[in-house]
Order: C-alpha cells, then structure tokens, then sequence
C-alpha cells in the first residue's frame, strides 16, 4: 500500500515471532526497492527497551537506504492509512513540524494507572507482564534500600504515545545526540516502559516548541479496560472522517477494510470531509452501559440533607432551550430563584460560591452542599432547577433527601434534524459528518432519549409528573400550577405562551 504510492518502508520484524513468517516476508518483498529490513532483529517486550532498540534500528536501516525521505512515521503491523498519501504529503509539506505527543511526565498527569516517577527514579531489569513478582519485589528492595537514581540534569522527561511523526533531520539529531550522550541511553534503557518517554524527551530537549505538534497523526481509541479499540469493515467511512492520517488498530479479519483503505492511499483527487466526531461517537456508544444497561447503578458518596423544611423543584426535559423558556416565563410569577442546568451546563450562571460552582465535575461531585449554599445564598427554602433526563443518579440522590422534591417531566417531539442538532451540541458529530454516520446514529439517538424517559418512569419517584409538547393549555396549566404551587390562573397565563414546549 505504502511503495505502491511512492513512498518508503523500513521494517523491524519481532525477533520473537516465527521464523517461517519472517522468511516468508522477506521473500515476498525482496524485489521491492523501497523495502528495506532493519539489519538486526530484536526480542521485542512489552514496556522494555527493546521496543526503543527496535524502532532505532528500523530508523538506522531507513536512513540510510532512503535518503530522499523526509518523514519518518512510526507505524505497528495493524497500522493503516486513512488518507491519500496525496493528502498526506500535502499536509505534511504544510505544517513543517515534528508530530509527537511529549507532556511533562511529572505535571501534565498523562499516566492514568500504575507506577508513575518510578519508571525512571528505579531501575528496571525485568518485565512486568511476564515476571511480576520479581518486578515488584525488586522495586520494593530499591525503595527500602533508598537506591534512587537521578535523571540526568539537562533533560526533562517527556511522556506520551510512541505512535510519532518526525522530520528527516528531526531523525538525524536523534541519531548524533545518541552517539554523544551514552549516559541518556543508559538512563532510559533501564526505565519502565521507556517507548512513551525516549522519543518524546530528546524530541523536546533538540527541537525548538514552536517546530512541535503535541498531538499523534494515528488515530486511535482505547476501551475502559485500557485496551485500543479495534476496527472492522463498517468502520470505514467513520475512520476516513477523523483528523488524522493512520488508524491503529485495524483488525486482521477485516479483509474488506484493508482492501479499501490500500485501494484510497494511492488514489488521487479525493475530498475528505473531516468530522473528527471518533472519540465522542465511541464514548457514546459504549457508555450507554453505564446507565444501567451493562453496569450495576453508580455508588455516589453521599452528603449531608438539603433540609427537611427545604422544596427543591426539578424540570426534566432533554430540550434545554425549551426548559429555558418556562423557566423564563414562569420566574416572574414566583417568589424564589429557577436557576438553568446547574449539573449538565458549563457556563449556567451561578453566584460564586467560594469555588465549589466552578467546574460540573464539583457541582455534581458536591451537589448537596451545592444546593445547600444555593438555598442560604438565595435566602429562601425553595429553589427549581433544571435538570437533563440522562442524569437519573442525581434525580434519585435529591428524591432520597429528607426535602420535599418535586419533578415536572417534560417530553418533546423530535424531528431527524432536532436530532442531528443534539449530536452535533454535544460533539458527536460534525458539520461535515456523513449522511451514512448521521443515519447510523439517529436511531441510536432515539432509542436513547426514550430509554432514559422509560428508566425515570422505573424508578417510581414520587411526585412525579409529565406534560408533552402536544398537550393542549389547559393540561398543561394544571399540570405547572400542581408542580409549582401558583393559581390556575396564573398557570393558564404561562400555558398559553406561543410555542411554550415547543420549537
């Protein structure tokens, strides 16, 4: 796919696999002259320094049997292009820049799990996976004996994905600064998992920022057990709208992706209308489990009661704009606050209290005590809220409060363009998503608002109410006058408001 586009190929085979496989390999592209075999083949292992060792090797073959390369891309086996390499050369010859993801490994908190400074501070002389025991045990005995060791001054280690893209002479001063600074090799060579900080850190100590992407030019995803999502045939159109130039990783039984994405590398003329709605489009999808359809319902740590003598008033409605508006007509007609979607906004607006209001990942974390610095600040003992249909947790945490909570469920119609709005405001696709993406999702998306309508109808919350967009003014007036406590009067004034629930 790659040669038959023009451009080059160094590959390093694991000296581990069978080596029928590698013979087989060779002879298959032994005619090729944009092929060349890494000279020394290594026993690759997970996290070890072999990985390093290897792509150095690869990357020593590349440059001196390529001398008209310009870039080097780190690739793996299930690696493929997403793009023309027309495409890819014209983007790269645009951005004179080296891709590679290099955060701080101390500050930027890129590691998510297991040992952090201990990669380096530690030496690491067997794997993980395959020796725990005495990986662990050998860490132990360093700690207890205080060895130590320290990083070498004039660097600051980098971390972040191996998957890179760099520049010819970007490559070069790699090679040089290896052959001056042993002390560097000799530092990594012994850390753990070493293929997410040596590049990333030499990368950073020789170029300057400004000539640095921080980002990878593979597109990959990863699954809550940490392990990278796998690609098949019906993911085609999906992966050619991503921002990135490769996919990792493609499955081996997907034949027919392979043969379409090898057939587009080399054609020419093809527009790519980029989306970049992967990452959303994923969490998406596999994290409907985690409203109760995979998962055991979320524990949530629980806090202090609003307060006996306190009412908390809640509208549910998936249409925020439409729970926006009653909360406008309505607010001049009561005598305590209605505040927008404190636990689904961002930017809903809030007194300052202190910081807790700050972010929603505080606002949700703290809720009870939001809510009861919301009433004391407000000086009162009622307050409404608006609150999306997704967040049953939070709608049973307030229900189980020794407060009187009250909720007014509003259920809306929608159209296949009020639906393409709703993913695109929350990132699931872009403008230029397809129409086979937007009609793969809609149904998803349907299916979706209902269930979590159905789930809140399950829990059996008291007090529970519900009004729809089709329902004529006077249902609609008995309905806010019984949830809010005003005159019918009153509530028929709000019920007869132009386009009220609707759009």
């Amino acid at each position: 796919m790659v040669t038959a586009a023009g451009d080059y190929m160094a590959i390093h085979f694991d000296r581990r696999s069978d080596a029928d496989a590698f013979n087989r390999i060779r002879s298959a592209l032994a005619d090729n002259p944009n092929v060349v075999f890494a000279q020394k083949r290594v026993k690759c292992g997970w996290g070890e320094w072999s990985l390093v060792q290897a792509t150095l090797n690869a990357v020593r073959a590349a440059v001196d049997a390529f001398p008209d390369a310009t870039h080097f891309y780190m690739l793996s086996g299930d690696c493929m292009a997403i793009k023309t390499a027309e495409f890819a050369h014209r983007f790269l010859d645009q951005n004179d820049a080296d891709f590679i993801e290099s955060f701080d490994f101390f500050n930027s908190g890129w590691i998510k799990t297991g040992i952090r400074e201990e990669r380096l501070i530690y030496r690491h002389l067997f794997n993980e996976r395959k020796h725990k025991r005495l990986f662990y045990a050998a860490l132990n005995l360093q700690r207890r004996l205080g060895l130590r060791r320290k990083i070498p001054q004039d660097i600051q280690v980098q971390v972040g994905s191996q998957w890179w893209c760099l520049r010819r002479r970007t490559i070069e001063w790699i090679l040089d600064f290896i052959q001056a600074r042993p002390d560097v090799v000799r530092f990594f060579r012994s850390s753990w998992i070493p293929d997410e900080t040596f590049f990333q850190t030499l990368v950073r100590h020789l170029v300057p920022e400004t000539a640095i992407r921080t980002r990878t030019l593979t597109f990959l995803m990863f699954t809550d057990y940490g392990l990278p999502v796998t690609f098949y045939n019906d993911h085609y159109d999906l992966l050619l709208a991503q921002d990135f130039l490769f996919a990792r990783k493609i499955s081996p039984e997907a034949d027919e992706l392979k043969a379409r994405l090898g057939q587009l590398y080399a054609e020419q003329g093809v527009a790519f209308q980029i989306s970049n709605e992967g990452q959303n489009l994923y969490r998406f999808l596999s994290g409907r489990g985690r409203v109760g359809r995979r998962f055991a319902t979320r524990f949530w740590e629980t806090e202090s009661t609003l307060g006996r003598d306190r009412e908390l008033l809640i509208v549910v409605c998936k249409k925020w704009h439409v729970a926006k508006r009653l909360r406008e007509q309505v607010a001049p007609l009561i005598d305590f606050p209605v505040l927008g979607y404190v636990f689904d906004e961002e930017d809903t607006d809030l007194p300052d209290l202190g910081g807790i209001q700050s972010s929603l990942a505080k606002r949700t974390r703290h809720r009870r005590a939001l809510m009861r610095m919301l009433y004391e600040f407000y000086d009162t003992n009622r307050l409404m809220v608006c609150i999306d249909p997704g967040n049953l947790d939070l709608l049973r945490d307030f229900f189980s409060d020794r407060s009187t909570t009250r909720m007014l469920e509003i259920e809306c119609s929608y159209t296949d363009d009020d639906l393409i709005g709703h993913a695109r405001r929350i990132g699931l696709t872009g403008t230029h998503s397809s129409p086979e993406t937007l009609q793969h999702l809609l149904p998803s998306l349907r299916n979706d608002i209902a269930h979590e309508s159905e789930r809140i109808n399950d829990a059996g919350l008291n007090d529970h109410q519900r009004l729809s967009d089709r329902d004529p003014p006077e249902r609609i007036a008995e309905k806010l006058a019984r949830f809010m406590g005003i005159p019918h009067n009153e509530a028929l004034d709000i019920a007869a408001t132009q386009q009220l629930l609707a759009d």
